[in-house]
């Protein structure tokens, strides 16, 4: 053990480094067990060799935990109409996730202007008056009782953040209410301040719950600090819990600036981690000193460069993370996103408590499919769905064009993009939810036109570009989209999809031809959509006099039904409608009206069942000029929620079965 001692001669750097480690971890505001920690360290500090390896580890280790911000917070800015504000100019559209923002702001607002109360029991008219009139002046809001049941009966109606009560008193004494009063508000602190102070008694209350004990007469100096740290600690326990938001949605719509959008406004600091392809959970979690090369998980390290406490922490492509043999990095993400737990997430270098319960934990991710159950059931979903044509010319026009502009140096004079010509540029150039695409292609429109002014010998482009000049710099369309028939058809009715790029229009095609009675389905469809359409015959099959048509059409003839674009595979829980409309329109000769879209999956027995992404939906009907629109009336609460936020919306039919969709969807003659 002698290699292990410190020498009695060290060089003064030697002495400094470990003296400084001291000094320092003399002057940090350090947790109670992460001091524990440091003073254990640096006692084996001071018994070790400066030469040897484990002298490093340790004072690395050391100066780790100093380093840490362990109560550094920013302070919110609670500013409703500056968050607003700076979420509408930073991002057009998405206003269910700015409303829940400014719901979050507004509960930290609630809580910071929560004035701190206190309730005080004693059964002496003077001893009530002389508190009360204390506490008032500290600022606090002060309520009395003169007895424990009258104290109990005003914590069942109100809560406090303080009781400061007398132990000897009639009708319910201290001790009592103190075990009453936890049951009834456990989060309340109470204080035992009595003339009968012994040590048996301050024991018994301590162990009951009590927060502090003071003997009478009061010392009012020691009164008003005892108050002020236990509601000091309340206030903590009121404000320290944030949400763990989880931001879903197709890429290019916005998730990761708006994660920085929240910051701003918050006025904290933003760190963001990649988890893409993440494979070893010690990433996370750190690794434990006794590895060569050992370090804090990405968490710490993050929490680390920012310097505080609650940063605005974004979690990006959670739905990426990987999983091999060094461990599942998504069974660490339980503890650091659980709000039970994290506020004591143990990295495995650090070996003590970090609370991470003040982060703001924001992920992202493109869809929910892969994210492990007991990790999604962690989070609050907020859905991030693809932005309409308005609000990408919004986007376009306020963001994109003028840095565009700026990075390709025509600024002197700034041209102008027509709305025409953007409108271009997002239906024929561009086919996404979000809007990296469009940004692409108008910086293609800006790199050919500062091209042309260095071959011209121009300083700049002036003018508008119009829809022929984008046109012609661009060239031929590469996207199209489905639009409404131009005239009603038998056997062939519009539908709407949901893809990873919005919504579509899609036209479903029935024939009926000779042949041994089997169902036939084309266009690259999926297991859903196969079985979809069976169930649609089936129901036509089995009320065909109800519905107009002959029981034995099935009978030596196939049926033959067709989505187009039969190189795009298709599936999904929402064409049954539009099958079925196709079909009965085929069975009985009646047209299926041209501008009328449907979405909805069916039951055996006809009825229309919910289905999803109603809003892209809605919008690619009215891009495809369709004028009514068909869906379940379970969708009713999102219909309305749209209505409200979304101008322009075509006529909307809501049905609960087949028999209601009929109405609308089909002409009331009969074709020839």
């Amino acid at each position: 053990m002698i290699f292990f001692r410190k020498n009695e001669e060290q060089r003064p750097e030697e002495v400094e480094g470990l003296e400084g480690l001291k000094a320092k971890a003399g002057k940090a505001d350090l947790p109670e067990a992460t001091r524990r920690a440091v003073d254990a360290e640096l006692e084996r500090l001071a018994k070790t060799d400066p030469s040897v390896a484990e002298y490093a580890i340790g004072s690395n280790y050391v100066d780790y935990l100093l380093s840490l911000p362990w109560n550094v917070l920013t302070q919110d800015n609670l500013d409703l109409k500056r968050a607003e504000a700076v979420l509408d100019g930073s991002h057009a559209g998405l206003g269910q996730v700015k409303d829940r923002v400014l719901e979050y702001l507004a509960q930290r607002t609630m809580i910071a202007r929560r004035p701190a109360s206190i309730l005080v029991v004693d059964d002496e008219p003077i001893a009530r008056s002389n508190l009360h009139h204390i506490l008032s002046r500290e600022g606090y809001q002060v309520e009395v009782a003169a007895n424990g049941e009258e104290a109990l009966e005003k914590v069942r109606r109100w809560e406090f953040d303080c009781i400061v009560t007398d132990l000897k008193m009639d009708r319910m004494d201290g001790m009592t209410l103190l075990t009453e009063a936890r049951k009834v508000s456990p989060n309340t602190k109470i204080m035992i301040v009595t003339g009968y102070a012994t040590v048996d008694t301050a024991v018994q209350a301590m162990k009951t719950g009590a927060v502090h004990y003071l003997s009478k007469p009061i010392e009012l100096d020691e009164l008003r600090s005892a108050v002020r740290d236990i509601l000091k600690d309340a206030a903590r326990h009121y404000g320290s819990r944030s949400p763990i938001l989880c931001f879903t949605g197709p890429p290019g719509v916005g998730k990761t600036s708006v994660g920085m959008a929240v910051a701003e406004a918050l006025g904290r600091k933003f760190c963001r981690l990649s988890l893409a392809e993440l494979r070893d959970e010690a990433e996370l979690r750190g690794h434990r000193r006794t590895y060569v090369g050992a370090l804090p998980g990405r968490i710490i390290q993050a929490i680390r460069a920012v310097g505080v406490m609650n940063p605005v922490f974004m979690l990006d492509e959670m739905d990426k993370i990987a999983q091999d043999a060094k461990g599942d990095p998504a069974s660490a993400l339980l503890e650091i996103l659980d709000p039970e737990q994290n506020g004591r997430f143990l990295d495995r270098y650090l070996d003590v408590p970090f609370d991470l319960s003040s982060v703001l934990f924001i992920a992202t991710a493109n869809g929910t499919a892969r994210l492990a159950g007991p990790v999604l059931d962690r989070m609050e979903v907020v859905s991030f769905s693809g932005y309409s044509e308005t609000e990408k010319l919004q986007i376009a026009e306020r963001f994109l064009v003028p840095r565009q502009l700026r990075e390709h140096g025509l600024t002197q004079p700034f041209p102008t993009f027509t709305t025409g010509a953007l409108s271009l540029i997002i239906r024929e150039h561009t086919n996404e939810a979000g809007v990296r695409g469009l940004d692409r292609e108008i910086g293609r429109v800006c790199r050919k036109l500062a091209r042309a002014c260095l071959e011209q010998g121009k300083p700049g482009f002036e003018g508008d570009i119009g829809p022929e000049l984008t046109a012609s710099l661009l060239g031929p369309a590469r996207f199209s989209h489905e639009a409404a028939a131009a005239t009603p058809r038998v056997g062939a009715a519009t539908g709407l999809v949901w893809s990873d790029a919005g919504g579509e229009l899609i036209s479903v095609e029935a024939s009926r031809m000779p042949g041994s009675g089997q169902l036939l389905l084309t266009g690259s469809l999926g297991e859903v959509l196969k079985e979809s359409a069976q169930i649609a015959l089936s129901h036509i099959r089995g009320r065909a006099p109800e519905l107009g048509v002959d029981s034995g059409f099935f009978s030596g003839q196939d049926i033959h039904i067709h989505i187009p674009a039969g190189a795009v595979s298709k599936d999904g829980p929402s064409a049954g409608l539009t099958i079925a409309v196709a079909l009965i329109s085929l069975l009985t000769g009646r047209a299926a009206r041209s501008d009328v879209a449907l979405s909805g999956e069916i039951s055996l027995s006809g009825r229309v069942l919910r289905v999803a992404g109603v809003r892209e939906k809605l919008l690619a009907a009215v891009r495809g000029g369709v004028r009514q629109v068909i869906l379940p009336a379970e969708n009713a609460a999102d219909v309305e929620l749209l209505r409200r936020s979304t101008p322009g919306l075509p006529e909307i039919i809501l049905a609960r079965d087949i028999g209601e969709a009929l109405v609308s969807a089909l002409e009331q003659g009969v074709s020839s």
